[in-house]
């Protein structure tokens, strides 16, 4: 219960900073592929909670099952290379290279397309307590104008300037309308 009035907000939580961004990017596409894609998860994980889409946490539920089932694989593989049928080598080499791949390329397309849309980061961070608007120094009560600055001259009112304009208009179409007529 809250009572009268609005319900509180929740707190919004700032965008982070692009190079904060681009380093988490990095350490996690890194990560994905020095483990050979049985590590992809960490990436889909970060998707999932920073998006908040059911369709984010299904496809880090999809890419946990292809890592148990690539990691099952390969515990069930001959321990000697030359046992192995060449079906078998051509499905464990597609199997490591493509949900890396797609790990990466969803997780990179997904994440950008997502900060995109909140726009700008700001160009840098205030403490939250920070005054928003600074105060006036001190000493601004004893200032003195300025002798070396350069008045200047006011501007001359407009429904002057729009009279002679439109003498001068009809100066001249008064002119071509004679020139019209000579012809």
């Amino acid at each position: 219960m809250h009572g009268y009035g609005p319900p509180p907000q929740q707190p919004t939580t700032p965008r982070p900073s692009s190079a904060t961004l681009i380093a988490v990017r990095v350490i996690l596409v890194v990560v994905t592929v020095l483990s050979c894609g049985l590590l992809g998860w960490a990436a889909m994980l970060r998707l999932a909670i920073v998006t908040r889409r059911p369709r984010d946490w299904v496809l880090l539920a999809v890419v946990i099952v292809l890592n148990a089932g690539l990691f099952a694989f390969i515990m069930a593989t001959p321990d000697d290379p030359d046992d192995m049928s060449d079906a078998s080598a051509l499905l464990l080499i597609l199997w490591l290279v493509s949900v890396p791949a797609g790990v990466i390329t969803y997780y990179l397309y997904a994440e950008t397309r997502h900060y995109s849309t909140l726009g700008p980061p700001p160009p840098y961070a205030t403490p939250a307590p920070a005054p928003v608007h600074p105060t006036p120094p001190p000493y601004q009560q004893h200032q003195q104008p300025n002798p070396y600055t350069v008045q200047a001259p006011p501007p001359t009112p407009a429904p002057q300037r729009l009279d002679q304009v439109r003498a001068e208009l009809d100066e001249l179409s008064d002119y071509l309308r004679k020139e019209g007529e000579g012809r």
